[in-house]
């Protein structure tokens, strides 16, 4: 009962993102502020997709606020903390190719996708529907292999020689990163968790690749 009251005060003062960003802090996962969608202004003359400062950002919502965020990423709660108590309403950015990897494939891909490993005995591990419509399929992290061919930086968007075919499967791995559950983006589109992963462990990602990659291939 204690708990549920300290995680309350907690949520009141940090906002459901700065909570959601200690959790995964303390799971270990690295996490950093993110850019976010402001609210309506009472001047249309002052109203901005995005809480940075860029003209035209390309990416609304859906970016961290540091270009230094591989080195600002942290698992200290206190520091998390801190971030979110100056700015609650910061979306989560979660640094790829650490602790895990990301698939993103189109929802509708990934619900199939998750259908079939659900079928066939595969436990995927966590998912998510994030921002854009796409699902999330948290992986255990490849590192980084001596041989490059094994993996691929997904910063923004990519489709390897290896799986051309399959257009809109990503693989986010080091130098990448996602938005994590609860984010909102400028398109109002909030993230949020099928499996969460505090219930799932990481599974396999070459795995879990392969099951994506039928899915997209049959998708078209």
């Amino acid at each position: 009962m204690v708990d549920v009251v300290l995680r309350a005060k907690r949520r009141r003062t940090l906002g459901r993102s700065g909570d959601a960003a200690i959790r995964y802090a303390t799971m270990g996962w690295p996490v950093c502020p993110g850019a976010f969608a402001p609210g309506p202004s009472r001047s249309a003359e002052y109203q901005r997709a995005c809480s940075c400062d860029r003209i035209g950002c390309p990416s609304p919502g859906a970016h961290p606020v540091s270009p230094a965020w591989q080195n600002l990423a942290s698992t200290d709660p206190v520091r998390v903390s801190g971030w979110w108590l100056a700015n609650p309403e910061a979306n989560v950015i979660l640094p790829t190719g650490r602790v895990f990897d990301v698939l993103d494939v189109p929802a509708p891909v990934g619900m199939a996708a998750l259908a079939r490993m659900e079928r066939g005995g595969l436990r995927p591990g966590p998912v998510a529907i994030s921002s854009g419509n796409r699902a999330h399929f948290y992986v255990r992290t490849r590192g980084a292999p001596a041989d490059e061919n094994e993996w691929w930086s997904c910063h923004l968007d990519c489709e390897p020689e290896e799986i051309a075919d399959f257009t809109g499967l990503r693989w986010h791995c080091r130098d990448s990163y996602v938005i994590a559950p609860p984010s909102r983006t400028a398109g109002g589109d909030q993230a949020r968790w099928l499996r969460d992963p505090h219930a799932h462990q990481l599974p396999d990602g070459v795995l879990v690749l392969e099951v994506l990659a039928d899915a997209c291939e049959e998708d078209g």
